[in-house]
């Protein structure tokens, strides 16, 4: 990649707001914290867990046309170290007042970055833990990585009312060394965050160290491979986007660009044009909420279930992409701006990175008659963000294709978890990836919430599955099949799971807009790889993440329904979200709706996972299916000739 390659940022460095939609400004961020301090004069112990852009009510945005007056508008929690009290509050940052100040009782909210440090030097501090780690023969408590993990609920009254985790640790045999190749097996220090001292050090006996380390950086790995050829991407024109603020248009796509420290990257009004017009797709897009539990049923890993979204925030954990070669090309970068804890503004430069891929093959015919050849090449638009929890990376990306598909996938890579074992032993609910090393058993779910505005806002969702035709009179050889579409008329209707067997898909229709054939205009959602959960019914992870039951969710648009497992989910027993939201079995025909999709990774850990593992892909995409008349991407040029011994390419 070159200088010229890597473009200036500009999306993040005017405070001129152009549309309501936009993020928070790093003034607008700063301005909220200190009109809260100022009006409630708040105590030392206050610490700031969300500041972000109290998104305007829906018609409003709609409505929206350039020129009008933009209300700017904060969304706020707080939580009292010293009282355990978690408040919302709504600033207005046009009036430059308090709007709203309400107190959420008996939730806790995410775990916060500068809890992880605190909390991790607490624990080192801890004289019972130096203890505990002492009978383990480890004396250096610099070289020991303690990872805060969320406590979950199981139900342990001793845990209600108080901001638990519970940590894990590892200890590096040097500084650069990779800390997670030696697990302190058995070691579970368990820390009050709000007073942010060790109430107790678990200890489930001593297991030694595993012998072997796992480095895998280019200190420690030289003997690299000597026939890798440069492949360089070159766009000497520049990008075929175009970005004017937050706001991102490519070819026949337009949408926005948004940012949380709880979701990451949030999509905008989404839509294509076609015929000269902007048909809108999509008002709201993000990942809402991802769990990971363990398989391992021994203590301490069975409470190991983490609400990566809900109880940490992927947005907080996002990586600066400043370095390395996350990607490639004409590159945007967006910033994206946060407080930390005490309610100083943070930017994490670089936090959304977007460019095009080529993607082979758009589509092709060779007239064998003629010999006349037709191919058109595909290119990709790449809007994406990579966040590190913990050991695990997470690449989150959205990609928009010119025929008018829009893909979601997450790439997981990074280390996984490990725990020790005794030497000669295997774990049945794991995989031995080296000496004395246990990789647990584990699955990745990922809740994706969809804001349907389909040609306008009232949709229908659609089952479609193929049948086979039973042999009759009009199918007499047996080969007649056929897509049967099924309408999903309410809440409970539409709580559905995948059948690869049928072909199943589900299909956003607006009945009320039609194609030139006369058939009402669609998207459909076509799963991928996908799994459920090997939870019992009635375990505690399943009662706090019900949503995980099914892989498709429909809900008629509530403003207030924003997370699949409830807008808390740390520490929280569970019963909220989407589960609790469709007892009421609403109807959700030709109306306002929001699709929520759940998918699953199954990860059974294999030697080659060990020490980094080779990403792995997961995800969805959305296709139309009668939105457009005929195929969008006819218009797509030819490509330009790349060897000199041809005009076009063949």
């Amino acid at each position: 990649m070159t200088a010229t390659q890597d473009i200036a940022k500009i999306s993040s460095k005017t405070d001129k707001i152009q549309h309501p939609l936009e993020p928070l400004t790093t003034r607008e961020i700063a301005e909220t914290v200190t009109i809260i301090q100022k009006e409630h004069n708040i105590a030392k112990s206050i610490r700031f867990a969300t500041v972000v852009l109290n998104e305007p009510p829906k018609q409003e945005v709609i409505n929206y046309k350039v020129g009008d007056t933009i209300n700017r508008e904060a969304f706020v929690i707080l939580l009292d170290n010293a009282t355990g009290i978690v408040c919302e509050v709504v600033v207005s940052l046009t009036k430059k007042s308090i709007k709203a100040w309400k107190e959420i009782p008996e939730v806790q909210p995410p775990v916060m970055l500068d809890e992880f440090v605190e909390c991790e030097a607490a624990v080192k501090a801890s004289i019972e833990f130096q203890e505990v780690i002492k009978k383990r023969g480890i004396t250096d408590t610099e070289l020991v990585i303690v990872d805060p993990w969320s406590a979950g609920n199981f139900g342990i009254k001793e845990e209600e009312g108080q901001r638990v985790v519970r940590a894990l640790c590892w200890v590096k045999a040097s500084l650069n060394d990779n800390g997670y190749a030696r697990p302190i097996e058995g070691v579970v220090p368990v820390v009050d965050l709000n007073k942010m001292e060790v109430l107790a050090v678990e200890d489930y006996g001593v297991v030694p160290l595993p012998p072997q380390a796992g480095n895998y950086s280019r200190e420690f790995v030289q003997d690299y491979r000597q026939d890798l050829k440069p492949l360089d991407i070159i766009q000497p024109d520049g990008p075929s986007f175009q970005v004017e603020g937050y706001k991102v248009t490519w070819q026949k796509w337009q949408f926005r660009i948004g940012f949380t420290p709880r979701e990451g990257l949030i999509l905008y009004t989404i839509g294509y044009e076609d015929k000269g017009k902007l048909r809108p797709i999509i008002y709201r897009a993000s990942l809402v909420e991802m769990v990971v539990p363990y398989g391992d049923p021994k203590e301490p890993h069975f409470r190991k279930n983490a609400f990566d979204v809900g109880e940490y925030g992927v947005g907080l954990l996002a990586n600066s992409l400043k370095l390395g070669c996350d990607c490639l090309g004409y590159i945007h970068y967006f910033d994206a701006a946060m407080t930390n804890s005490k309610g100083d503004v943070v930017t994490i430069p670089n936090a959304v990175c977007m460019h095009e891929e080529d993607y082979g093959i758009l589509w092709k015919h060779t007239d064998w008659r003629t010999e006349e050849v037709e191919v058109r090449r595909s290119r990709r638009l790449v809007v994406s963000f990579i966040a590190t929890v913990a050991n695990y990376e997470y690449g989150f990306f959205w990609y928009f294709y010119q025929d008018g598909t829009i893909q979601y996938e997450v790439k997981l890579t990074g280390i996984v978890n490990t725990t020790a074992v005794m030497p000669g032993e295997t774990n049945k609910y794991g995989t031995l990836v080296a000496p004395q090393l246990n990789a647990p058993n584990h699955q990745h779910f990922f809740n994706v919430r969809l804001d349907m505005n389909l040609d306008g806002e009232n949709n229908s969702v659609y089952e479609v599955n193929t049948e086979a035709e039973e042999v009759s009179a009009d199918n007499p050889y047996g080969n007649a099949f056929y897509a049967k579409s099924t309408l999903l008329p309410t809440e409970l209707a539409a709580q559905r799971i995948i059948n690869p067997m049928s072909g199943r898909y589900w299909k956003v229709v607006n009945p009320s807009v039609q194609n030139s054939l006369g058939q009402p205009v669609a998207y459909k959602i076509m799963p991928g790889d996908n799994i459920l959960p090997f939870l019992h019914p009635d375990s505690y992870v399943i009662k706090r993440a019900g949503y995980l039951t099914k892989h498709l969710w429909v809900t008629p648009y509530n403003e207030a329904e924003k997370y699949p497992a409830g807008a808390y989910p740390n520490q929280h027993p569970g019963g909220e979200g989407l589960p609790d939201w469709t007892k009421a079995n609403r109807a959700v025909e030709n109306t306002d709706v929001v699709v929520w999709y759940t998918f699953g990774h199954n990860h059974i850990p294999r030697p080659e996972d060990w020490p980094v593992m080779p990403t792995s892909y997961i995800g969805f995409m959305l296709k139309p299916v009668g939105f457009f008349d005929a195929n969008p991407a006819l218009d797509v040029p030819p490509s330009a000739a790349k060897t000199s011994h041809c005009n076009v390419c063949e």
